[in-house]
């Protein structure tokens, strides 16, 4: 074992320690970011960062279970990756979700609920994903939001699309939603409908930005920001963003 491994495991279990399970998120979002610029750090391609990267994803579902979290929601590929990566990169992304939500999927102790606008998918991989996700529907275990073709705005958009087929269905007229319509009302028809909003958000590579994640949920959140790549994110540095949201002060607006 390298002397380096050594003080890293003595470090994460000193933070291991510090956790009280009343301190710990029960939903945290992930906005994994920088594996491209991992891989040409290295001079590879950016296939092989989205690999690297997805091999890390399993990794932060084991932590995040080993210490209680309820939810977690991973931004695997957003509403404007789909609209300007290139069609062979896409085609390389695509690929990589299907394999590692089918992973997270054959864990079988994991509920992968896969949410976004999965019309702008591929039909195989839009498919592919609705089919793992009632396959793991009646698992009681950690959550897996796997957010693909996401965009905070058009999850919006599609809540109220959503509120106004269903009143509409019913009867209701606009102006009667009108003079009832609420908060609560939009938040039904979310694709975390049901779940605790994020308690925290993380972010690689140094970005301090949400870039259109979870916007209506994450308006309590606290955040955390990785100045490294995703697939150097390291086991310690999850501890650490769960120690610096332990030491916040939380006042959701008071």
């Amino acid at each position: 074992m390298r002397l380096s491994d050594l003080v890293y495991g003595l470090y994460e279990r000193r933070l291991e320690r510090q956790l009280t399970p009343e301190r710990v998120p029960r939903h945290i979002g992930v906005i994994i970011d920088g594996n491209r610029r991992w891989a040409r750090s290295y001079g590879r391609s950016s296939g092989f960062g989205h690999r690297k990267g997805a091999d890390k994803i399993e990794d932060l579902l084991d932590w995040c279970e080993e210490v209680g979290v309820e939810v977690v929601t991973v931004w695997l590929l957003s509403t404007e990756n789909v609209g300007r990566r290139s069609p062979e990169e896409l085609e390389t992304l695509f690929g990589i979700v299907e394999d590692v939500v089918g992973s997270i999927a054959r864990v079988g102790k994991w509920r992968v609920h896969p949410m976004g606008a999965l019309d702008l998918l591929p039909d195989s991989t839009a498919t592919l994903l609705k089919e793992l996700g009632d396959q793991t529907r009646d698992i009681k275990g950690l959550t897996v939001n796997a957010a693909i073709g996401y965009g905070g705005r058009r999850e919006i958009a599609d809540a109220v699309r959503s509120l106004l087929h269903e009143h509409a269905s019913r009867g209701t007229t606009i102006e009667e939603l009108a003079e009832v319509l609420d908060a609560e009302h939009i938040a039904e028809h979310l694709y975390t409908k049901g779940q605790p909003d994020p308690d925290l958000v993380i972010r690689t590579s140094g970005e301090q930005r949400l870039g259109g994640f979870l916007l209506w949920q994450s308006v309590y959140s606290e955040f955390y920001f990785y100045e490294g790549y995703w697939p150097a994110f390291r086991k310690v540095d999850f501890l650490r963003a769960l120690r610096a949201f332990a030491q916040r002060e939380r006042r959701f607006g008071k």
